[in-house]
C-alpha cells in the first residue's frame, strides 16, 4: 500500500496464447510479451556528458529471476556495450568524478555478501574495494576518488544469546513477522583501492530500517563530511521523525545539518555552498514532498508556488538551478526550477518521466542524472512503449531516445490511451486515464474494468501499462481513475484524503465513472473493479458501498484499518491519514467508520482475492478477514497466496499468474 519513496512486472503451454481475442490482424500484446519486457534502471551520466551506464534486467522464465547487468550507452551516437553481466544484486553504477571509474554494488562470492566493485574505464581492471562482513546497501565517492562512504547494518544483535537459544525480543514499532531484534545501519568510509574500511557512526538510530532502504551517503563539496539520512530507531514507523545529520570525516564529530523532522534526500548544490533536501510541505505528511534549499543559511521551500508532490531532484552544474520530477495531470514531468522565481515545465512531448509498468502504481520515481556538463539522461515511457533510455542534450532540448530494448511492442498492436478529465465532488477537477480495447469500433458498447493505483500518494498516468494493455487485448475498456489522496494534482487534491480514506475516494472513482459512461461506449451491465494495496482497499470499499459492480480482483487488500495499524511496518503513516491512533478517543469512530470490513455483508460482486503471504506492507490477514467475510454471506470468491516476503510478487512467473488470474476473472464475469 505505502511505498517507502516500489515491480511487477500458467501453465508454460498457456504462455504463447493471447489473453484475448481481437479482430486486429497485427500481433497483439499478451502474457507470453512480459517475458520480452525489458526494463531499464539508475541511468548514470559520465561527468563529461558522453557516456550513460544504466542497469539493464531481462526476466528469465527457466530460473525466474532477473537477469541484470551494466549497459554502457554512447550519449552521441546510441552505441551500446555491456560492462558487467553474470553477477547476482547488480545495482548502483556511479562514476568517480574524474570519469576514469565505475563502481557499482554485487555480490562478492568469496564473502557472500553485497559488496562494492570498481572498474576501470581505461581498459584496466576490476576490483573489489569493501570487505564488509554485513554487506553494503548504498554508497557514494569522495569528491577526490580516493574513498567511498557507504552504509552497511550493524551485526545481529544478542548473537551470543540466540546461539544459547535465548531468542526472546522486545516489540515496539516492528511489523508482526519480525522474528528479532533488527541490527541498525551505520556510515563507513573506505579506500576506493580497497583496504581497511572506519566505522564512523555509532548508536542506537540508524541509517536504515526494517523495511530496506539505507539511506545514500553525500559528501560536501570539499570531502571533509559526509551527510545522511539519520532515523530515530530501526523501523520504518518511525521515519516520518528522520532528521538529516552530517559526520566530519577525519574527528568523527557527528551533529544535526537539518533538523526539521521528516527531512530526506539531501543533495549538495554542485558550485557553493547551498544544499536541497526533501520534506513533506510544512512538515505536513498529508502534503507532497517539497523541495528545500538552504542558501546562505536561510531555508526555504523552493517549489512553494507549485505547491504539490515531487518524487526526485537533481542539480544542474550552474548551483543555482534544479531539475524537479513530479505528476502534473496525468503525466510524469520535470520542471526547471530556479532556487527563486518561477518554474518552467521542460519539453517532453509524449514521453513520462518514469519508468512504469507496476501494479500498485503507475508512476513510480522518476530515475535522472545530470552530467557536468548540463546533460540530462532519465528513464522515460510512452503510451504505446515500455521503458526506454532517453537524454536531454540541454534544459532546452526535446528529449531523445539512446535505446530501444523494447522494440517488439513497436509492431503490436495495442490499446489506445487517452487522458479524461471530470468534476469531482468538493469542487475538486479530477482525471485518470482510459485504454481502449485492442480494435475499438466507435458506437459499440464494451465491458469495462477499473484499474484503481496503490499508495494512495502516488497516481495513474498515460505512460505504457502492462495490465491495462493485457485488459486491452481482451476486449476491455480500461478506466484508471486518480482519486483524492494521489500526487498528480496539487497539495490541496492530496490532503483532501485526511480523515477521509474511503467515502472521499470513493466518490472521486464514482464521479469518474459516471464522466467515462457519459462518453457512450460502455456496457453498464458488464462493469469490473480492481486495484492492488490502495487500489485493493478501493476495490473493497467500492464494491461494499455501490452496487454496480459484476466483478471484482482485490489484491492485497487493506479492509481492517486497526488490524493494519496495530501489525504493518508504516503503522505511524496510517495515524497521520487519520490525525490520531485507532485506539483512542479521537480516532475510536473514524477508523471503524473508514474500514471496508465493516461493511462487507452489503458485497455482492464476485470477488478474486490474491496477495502475497508474508507481506508486512498489507498483511495478508487483512485478505484473509475479506474472503471469510464476503464467503459466509454467500458471495462468490477466490483466494490465492504466493509464499512471498514481499508486497506483490517481483518474479516473471508469479507476475505472470497474477495477471493471468486478473484478466481471467474479468473474462469469465464480464464477458
Amino acid at each position: 500500500m505505502k511505498s517507502a519513496r516500489s515491480a511487477i512486472l500458467w501453465i508454460a503451454c498457456l504462455l504463447a496464447c493471447p489473453v484475448g481475442e481481437t479482430a486486429a490482424t497485427a500481433p497483439v500484446f499478451q502474457l507470453s510479451d512480459l517475458q520480452r519486457i525489458v526494463s531499464l534502471g539508475d541511468p548514470q551520466i559520465s561527468p563529461d556528458g558522453k557516456e550513460i551506464a544504466v542497469i539493464v534486467s531481462t526476466p528469465d522464465w527457466k530460473t525466474d529471476k532477473a537477469k541484470k547487468k551494466i549497459d554502457l550507452v554512447a550519449v552521441a551516437n546510441s552505441t551500446r556495450r555491456t560492462l558487467v553481466r553474470n553477477r547476482e544484486n547488480l545495482s548502483s553504477p556511479r562514476w568517480s568524478a574524474d570519469g576514469t571509474r565505475l563502481a557499482f554494488l554485487a555480490k562478492d562470492p568469496r564473502t557472500g555478501k553485497t559488496q562494492i566493485f570498481v572498474m576501470s574505464m581505461n581498459g584496466g581492471r576490476t576490483w573489489r574495494a569493501t570487505d564488509n562482513k554485513q554487506g553494503v546497501d548504498d554508497y557514494a565517492w569522495s569528491p577526490d576518488g580516493k574513498s567511498f562512504a557507504f552504509i552497511a547494518q550493524d551485526p545481529p544483535l544478542h548473537a551470543e544469546a540466540i546461539k544459547a537459544h535465548n531468542k526472546v525480543f522486545q516489540v515496539t514499532n516492528g511489523h508482526f513477522l519480525l522474528t528479532k531484534d533488527v541490527a541498525p545501519w551505520q556510515l563507513w568510509v573506505a579506500p576506493a583501492a580497497g583496504g581497511k574500511a572506519r566505522q564512523l557512526t555509532r548508536g542506537a538510530f540508524s541509517l536504515g530500517t526494517d523495511h530496506g532502504g539505507a539511506t545514500t551517503p553525500i559528501w560536501s563539496r570539499n570531502g571533509k563530511r559526509v551527510a545522511f539520512t539519520r532515523f530515530p530507531d530501526v523501523h520504518w514507523a518511525s521515519s516520518f521523525h528522520s532528521v538529516i545529520g552530517e559526520v566530519d570525516v577525519a574527528s568523527g564529530e557527528m551533529r544535526t545539518l537539518v533538523p526539521a523532522p521528516g527531512s530526506d534526500h539531501i543533495e549538495f548544490a554542485p558550485v557553493g555552498d547551498a544544499h536541497a533536501f526533501s520534506r513533506p510541505r510544512g512538515g505536513d505528511r498529508n502534503n507532497g514532498d517539497a523541495v528545500y534549499v538552504n542558501v546562505d543559511g536561510r531555508t526555504y521551500d523552493a517549489t512553494a508556488a507549485l505547491a504539490r508532490h515531487f518524487s526526485n531532484y537533481v542539480w544542474m552544474p550552474d548551483g543555482r538551478t534544479l531539475i524537479a520530477a513530479g505528476g502534473l495531470g496525468t503525466h510524469t514531468v520535470l520542471w526547471k526550477q530556479p532556487l527563486s522565481g518561477k518554474a518552467t515545465l521542460l519539453d517532453l512531448g509524449h514521453v513520462e518521466a518514469n519508468n512504469g509498468l507496476g501494479i500498485t502504481t503507475s508512476s513510480s520515481t522518476t530515475s535522472m542524472s545530470v552530467s557536468g556538463t548540463g546533460v540530462i539522461a532519465f528513464i522515460g515511457t510512452t503510451a504505446n512503449h515500455p521503458c526506454e533510455l532517453y537524454v536531454l542534450d540541454s534544459i532546452s532540448a526535446r528529449p531523445r531516445r539512446l535505446t530501444d530494448v523494447n522494440a517488439f511492442t513497436d509492431s503490436l498492436d495495442l490499446g489506445r490511451t487517452e487522458s479524461i478529465e471530470w468534476s469531482g465532488p468538493d469542487g475538486f477537477r479530477e482525471d485518470g486515464v482510459l485504454v481502449y480495447p485492442v480494435g475499438y469500433q466507435q458506437g459499440r458498447k464494451y465491458p469495462l474494468v477499473l484499474v484503481i493505483h496503490g499508495g494512495p500518494p502516488i497516481s495513474s498516468n498515460a505512460g505504457f501499462q502492462q495490465l491495462a494493455q493485457l485488459l486491452a487485448t481482451a476486449g476491455f475498456l480500461v478506466f484508471q481513475p486518480n482519486y483524492r489522496g494521489s500526487t498528480n494534482l496539487g497539495d490541496a487534491y492530496q490532503h483532501a484524503i485526511y480523515r477521509n480514506t474511503g467515502d472521499g475516494p470513493g466518490k472521486d472513482v464514482m464521479a469518474g465513472l459516471a464522466a467515462v459512461e457519459k462518453l457512450g461506449m460502455v456496457d453498464e451491465s458488464r462493469i469490473g473493479v480492481t486495484g492492488w494495496s490502495y487500489g485493493g482497499f478501493m476495490t473493497a470499499w467500492l464494491t461494499s458501498h455501490y452496487d454496480v459492480w459484476k466483478a471484482a480482483v482485490a489484491g492485497a487488500p487493506l479492509t481492517d484499518w486497526l488490524m493494519d495499524y496495530s501489525i504493518s511496518y508504516y503503522q505511524e503513516a496510517d495515524a497521520h491519514l487519520f490525525g490520531s491512533s485507532p485506539w483512542t478517543n479521537a480516532g475510536w469512530d473514524i477508523w471503524r467508520a473508514q474500514s471496508p470490513i465493516n461493511y462487507v455483508r452489503d458485497v455482492k460482486a464476485p470477488t478474486l482475492i490474491l496477495g502475497d503471504a508474508m507481506d508486512s506492507n498489507v498483511p495478508l490477514v487483512n485478505a484473509e478477514e475479506w474472503y471469510h467475510g464476503l464467503r459466509d454471506n454467500g458471495v462468490t470468491v477466490e483466494f490465492y497466496a504466493y509464499p512471498e516476503t514481499s508486497h506483490l510478487p517481483h518474479d516473471i512467473v508469479q507476475v505472470s499468474d497474477v495477471y493471468r488470474r486478473w484478466v481471467g476473472w474479468m473474462e469469465k464475469y464480464l464477458k
